[in-house]
């Protein structure tokens, strides 16, 4: 009863604030970055930020300090940033999402991303470290690699933002020049970091914690996930490819990231790429003769790149110390798909690495898979061209398996130099910047099926990439057969940025993973793995590109015990299936396909290197709580008058306590009956 009693109480006094994502602590080998709050949160009176003059009253003016701003989305940028960072005035921040997205553009990432950890160096190709030729993302502020040493928060709900503004219009807003009286709106962000300075230190620590402790404290854990990975021809999962076999990669990325932890869209930075090469995928599997052709393809999907690029390099590092079924040596050429929706007109670009093909071989190599592709390109409405010879590669996986082996390879792009990107790693890379639109009215079951135009140009791109990876591994036959499906791609879209939690998705899962269909699909890597996109990825693609097999559940679940089953070849997946028409039940069936998972956890944490420059070493710190609310707050003066009252009061009642206590034979004794007679 008495906590039901304080839960009614602190009800009436705070107002929590349920749809917030948090600024979280990163950590790499030599900084820290995000945010964090003090240990009981810090608290602050509420002021609304939605024009630069309103700053004002923030840094200087205002008589009650510190302050906690609600910020407009618009103003959220380097500039107002820098001035709140460096005022003592200032106890958290409120972000409200601006609607619609900015349009002068916002990228919180970095100019220019994973710098240091790509191909080019003081080694190779000097001229193109550090983005001396090519700044890719001109927008990035890097707010997303600063330190602030407040909380901040963003607020994803516009009702529970309407409510903070109420709030602040009902108390806290000036009146005529002079603060406003007594009692105030405030607000309270709790976000403690435990980690602190670099994961060399977070690392170490929680090291010693787990040899010497019983109930170890950990501080922090690696980003890590795993890859997604398949082959148009089976190969054996669990052995090694024949060294005269030779295998073409097409990769991709699909993580992305954004200032605010788990809040990762990226639409155009990862879906765009990864949803055109599972269509390609789809599409070169109904190919009739892909089982005769001489190289086999492999479609990789990579995790976590966009932190110095996770995926590819625990790969690589794999394939090098014979950890993986193929080996660098196997590989023919390389195809990457990297931010392909935002198209000028119909042109996609083809990037190549300008310092390899100063070698004669590399160069024919290239120069064969360029021509293949422009020639795939006839007939479909892309136009493929080349960028200048002197240009380097974009950020991309390619880099990684550049740094090791000399590698034919092509990234195919939207942009010619920097990115058309305006909202690169942020929480506006969302459906409506790759212009995806739908009519009014639809229920989500159409808007699932409504194919959009932005489905049918990523089709477009993905029928010209398997038309090109038919020819590269050998095909003869004419490839206008080869056509990606819009309404694949339509599905995929829907499902990867507007609803995870729909009829397609739900039909193509195991049944114990109904779980990690959310509402809103979000693309970070994370600490814990398989994250809610691999999974999808690794369903997705076995759906595309695998076969129904009649086997009963048992069989599917235990291959092993299935005769000519060919366990080292193939995945076996009992899935959901669709619903019956005539009942609520399901109808569930086999898959049978050649998808997998490899780990993406950097090799720096196998190796235990922390402090590696070779391979990224970014770590998220734990926190053992996150949440926001607001309350009234009442004067200094008022709480003190209220403390001493308190005070006198207690001194009273000890006082009054210890008075009846000592005359307690007195006040308390039994009268004498009168009518008694004493002898």
């Amino acid at each position: 009863a008495g906590s039901c009693q304080g839960n009614s109480v602190e009800r009436k006094i705070y107002i929590p604030l349920n749809k917030t994502a948090p600024c979280v602590r990163l950590l790499n080998a030599t900084h820290q970055i995000g945010c964090q709050s003090s240990i009981s949160g810090d608290t602050g009176v509420i002021h609304v930020v939605e024009k630069e003059e309103d700053l004002k009253w923030v840094l200087t003016d205002g008589p009650h300090p510190p302050y906690m701003v609600l910020l407009d989305g618009n103003l959220f940028n380097g500039g107002v940033m820098l001035q709140l960072k460096g005022t003592s005035r200032v106890s958290g921040l409120a972000v409200a999402v601006a609607k619609p997205n900015p349009p002068q553009g916002f990228s919180p990432g970095l100019k220019c991303p994973n710098d240091g950890f790509g191909v080019y160096s003081k080694d190779y190709g000097p001229e193109f470290a550090h983005c001396n030729m090519t700044v890719w993302n001109p927008l990035g502020s890097g707010l997303s690699y600063q330190d602030f040493d407040f909380p901040i928060f963003l607020l994803e709900d516009a009702n529970e933002t309407q409510v903070i503004k109420q709030c602040y219009l009902d108390h806290n807003i000036p009146r005529d020049g002079s603060g406003p009286e007594y009692p105030l709106c405030a607000m309270q962000l709790f976000s403690h970091m435990h980690a602190v300075t670099s994961t060399v230190t977070c690392m170490r620590r929680s090291s010693l914690q787990s040899t010497f402790s019983i109930n170890p404290e950990i501080v922090c854990d690696p980003l890590l996930d795993y890859n997604v990975w398949s082959t148009l021809q089976p190969i054996n999962s669990s052995g090694k490819v024949d060294p005269d076999k030779e295998v073409i990669i097409v990769a991709t990325r699909i993580d992305s990231h954004s200032f605010f932890w788990n809040i990762a869209p990226g639409a155009e930075s990862a879906v765009s790429s990864f949803v055109t090469h599972l269509a390609a995928a789809e599409a070169l599997h109904k190919a009739s003769d892909v089982h005769l052709l001489q190289r086999n393809i492999m479609f990789t999907f990579f995790q976590g790149e966009t932190f110095d690029y996770i995926g590819s390099s625990r790969m690589v590092y794999d394939m090098e110390k014979d950890k993986f079924p193929l080996r660098l040596d196997n590989i023919h050429s390389f195809v990457e798909l990297n931010q392909v929706a935002l198209r000028n007109g119909s042109v996609l670009w083809m990037h190549t690495d300008p310092v390899s093909r100063r070698n004669g071989s590399v160069e024919v190599q290239v120069r064969n898979l360029l021509d293949i592709l422009s020639n795939s390109s006839m007939g479909a409405n892309v136009t493929l061209e080349e960028v200048a010879f002197s240009q380097p590669l974009p950020p991309s996986s390619f880099q990684r398996f550049l740094r090791a082996r000399h590698i034919p390879g092509v990234v195919l792009t939207d942009h010619n130099t920097a990115f058309q990107n305006r909202y690169y790693q942020s929480m506006y890379d969302t459906p409506e910047n790759i212009r995806m639109q739908y009519p009014e009215g639809l229920s989500p079951e159409e808007t699932l099926e409504y194919v959009t135009d932005t489905a049918k140009s990523l089709a477009d791109v993905a029928t010209v990439v398997a038309r090109a990876l038919y020819r590269l591994a050998g095909g003869a036959n004419n490839t206008s057969a080869i056509q990606a499906d819009p309404k694949t791609v339509t599905r995929m879209l829907y499902g990867f940025l507007i609803k995870m939690n729909n009829s397609w998705f739900q039909s193509i899962i195991k049944p114990d993973l109904k779980g990690i269909l959310g509402d809103v699909p979000q693309h970070y890597v994370a600490v814990s793995s398989p994250v809610n996109t691999t999974y999808l990825v690794q369903y997705v693609l076995a759906n595309l590109t695998g076969t129904v097999v009649n086997l009963t559940k048992e069989e599917c679940l235990n291959p092993d015990k299935t005769p000519n089953a060919e366990k080292e070849m193939y995945d076996y997946a009992w899935v959901q299936g669709s619903l019956d028409p005539n009942s609520t039940l399901r109808v569930p069936y086999c898959v049978r396909s050649t998808v997998h998972l490899s780990k993406a956890l950097s090799p720096a944490f196998e190796l235990r290197q922390w402090g590696s420059t070779e391979y990224s070493t970014w770590t998220e710190s734990r926190w053992k709580e996150i949440r926001a609310r607001i309350f009234l707050v009442a004067s200094k003066e008022l709480e003190i008058i209220t403390l001493v009252v308190g005070i006198i009061i207690l001194v009273f009642s000890l006082l009054a306590t210890y008075f009846i206590n000592a005359k307690a034979d007195i006040l308390f004794s039994i009268p004498r009956d009168p009518g008694a007679v004493a002898y």
